[in-house]
């Protein structure tokens, strides 16, 4: 049974020229619930999507705060992300997203392994790698952003494993850049590529770079800012045992670059989350049993129109919906492709009222306060 709209789609209200907002009650199989849509018009050359993040990866936020604080009109939540690390004592939660993200053009982080993602079961077929994102071409997608880089030093080439990620492919080196904040990088080697609570590697190596060249080597990851044009490396297993071998003062040139699989455009903007919709059809194997409070985004008339969707989490809806319906309710509403994000307690939608200069949280928070989360989805407007 798929969810439908309680008496049809409200008129909308105008949050600004090429942004609309609506609220509508959905009865879902589980009991009714009630959903706010944002529609964004990418037509509007005055319009435009991009990553709402709190500066660094590594870090938490409200939407609210994050919205206002990088003057967008609208916005959601967005990415599942590294909440707690209860299998890893001692061992500090990042805050981290599992999948790429990509803000103002940037690459700014890839994604975790399958294995590791701290949300739900990806349904058949989709990877920690898919995003929703909008092209320099201004249309939104539906894509895959796989991470390529290398080490390059005086005596070869390193392949590099992973960007500003909580974890890292057993084996591998990873690459920590002034993006990704304060937070202790040793989550990065715990873990396998199958098992997220697999115990923490014992055989791991840093090393900094700066200026091209090695300044300084450790035994363990370490923790703190990273200076801007400074570089770390964190290798375990097979990756530290390379890492070994860098001594003070080498020359080191490392690269990283996220790239399409699908339609090779460059992204100006992307986050992670997991396809639900594609090509006007659900994907096979999506969750009808399950029901909650949910965020999503439709694409529409060939990515030039977002739907932005948001559940309510007062206590009256909160049976929410499960993500077979999800689907169901994005093609009812005239999308073709559909992408799930972060819900529940994440679960926040903004917007400004008019005649405002700063966004009010429309839903209601499922924890009857908005939860701090890694980044999100933000809507700018320009005059």
């Amino acid at each position: 049974m798929g969810a439908a709209p309680a008496g049809g789609v409200p008129m909308a209200t105008t949050v600004a020229a090429g942004v609309t907002y609506q609220q509508f009650d959905i009865q879902g199989a589980k009991g009714p619930t009630h959903a706010h849509l944002l529609t964004v018009d990418l037509r509007n050359t005055h319009v435009r999507l991009d990553l709402l993040y709190p500066g660094a990866v590594a870090a938490r936020a409200a939407v609210s705060k994050l919205a206002t604080a990088q003057g967008a009109v609208a916005g959601i939540n967005g990415d599942f992300f590294n909440i707690t690390e209860t299998q890893h004592p001692g061992v500090e939660a990042t805050g981290s997203t599992d999948g790429p993200a990509i803000a103002s053009g940037r690459a700014l982080k890839g994604a975790v392994p399958d294995g590791q993602r701290f949300g739900p079961s990806l349904p058949p077929g989709t990877t920690t790698k898919d995003v929703l994102g909008v092209g320099t071409d201004r249309r939104a997608r539906l894509d895959s952003l796989a991470l390529t880089g290398s080490v390059r030093t005086p005596v070869g080439r390193l392949p590099l494993g992973g960007f500003n990620q909580y974890a890292l492919p057993v084996g591998s080196v990873g690459a920590f850049t002034s993006d990704w904040g304060s937070v202790s990088r040793v989550r990065a080697t715990c873990g396998t590529d199958t098992d997220r609570a697999a115990p923490c590697s014992t055989d791991t190596y840093e090393v900094t770079v700066r200026g091209g060249r090695v300044v300084s080597t450790s035994a363990t990851p370490g923790k703190g800012a990273i200076a801007a044009g400074t570089t770390v490396l964190v290798g375990r297993e097979a990756g530290a045992q390379k890492l070994r071998k860098f001594v003070k003062g080498e020359p080191v040139k490392v690269s990283q670059r996220l790239v399409a699989a699908r339609s090779g455009i460059p992204y100006r903007f992307a986050l992670g989350g997991y396809p639900v919709l594609r090509g006007g059809q659900p994907l096979a194997g999506l969750d009808n049993n399950t029901a909650a409070v949910r965020t999503a985004v439709g694409i529409a008339d060939g990515g030039k129109r977002l739907l932005l969707f948001a559940l309510d989490g007062a206590p009256a809806y909160r049976t929410g919906l499960t993500i077979a319906e999800v689907a169901a309710e994005m093609k009812a509403l005239g999308s073709t492709d559909a992408f799930s994000l972060d819900g529940g307690g994440s679960t926040t939608l903004v917007a400004r009222a008019p005649g405002t200069s700063t966004v009010t949280v429309r839903n209601h928070p499922s924890g009857d306060a908005e939860r701090p989360v890694p980044n999100g989805i933000g809507v700018f407007v320009t005059s």
